[in-house]
């Protein structure tokens, strides 16, 4: 999907009338199908995290439009710090491209998109975690100049 077949990308902040179809991108892969519900009527839960999300100056959930149709999504939130001399950092969560649009260029246009926010608003640094089981996004982010700097750890709570 790219301008040169004819298609026009677009990136924009998401809206109601496509949360549906982020949550459908969030659950069209091995990992997750197994943490995601994507059923309608959705779970209330998704559309209360959307409109606590999108109600937040610091926290965008941006998608990336080819022909009228959403391809790909993320989540960018800035993150105020007392290191880097009260420098702001951006953190890169939940970035899925749609099966159909997947190796045509729609991520990598995304991040940049995000990329670019990021520097807009004076951040130093941009994050992410990517999952030890996407040996492939590793490879992608690494791509776009993302360097395994830290080991990240997380920790699930009951």
């Amino acid at each position: 999907m790219n301008e040169a077949a004819g298609e026009r990308m677009v990136f924009r902040l998401a809206n109601a009338p496509d949360l549906p179809r982020l949550v459908e991108m969030l659950a069209d892969d091995a990992l997750g199908a197994t943490r995601e519900r994507y059923e309608t009527p959705l779970p209330h839960g998704y559309h209360d995290a959307f409109e606590t999300i999108t109600r937040d100056p610091n926290n965008e959930l941006l998608v990336a439009e080819s022909d009228g149709l959403v391809v790909g999504m993320l989540q960018l939130t800035y993150l105020p710090s007392l290191t880097y001399q009260g420098r702001w950092r951006a953190m890169v969560e939940g970035v899925r491209v749609a099966r159909e649009a997947r190796s045509g260029g729609v991520g990598r246009q995304l991040l940049e998109h995000a990329l670019e926010r990021a520097r807009r608003r004076d951040c130093n640094m941009v994050q992410l975690t990517t999952d030890k089981a996407r040996p492939d996004a590793l490879k992608f982010y690494e791509a776009l100049g993302f360097v395994a700097s830290h080991e990240g750890m997380k920790l699930s709570l009951p």
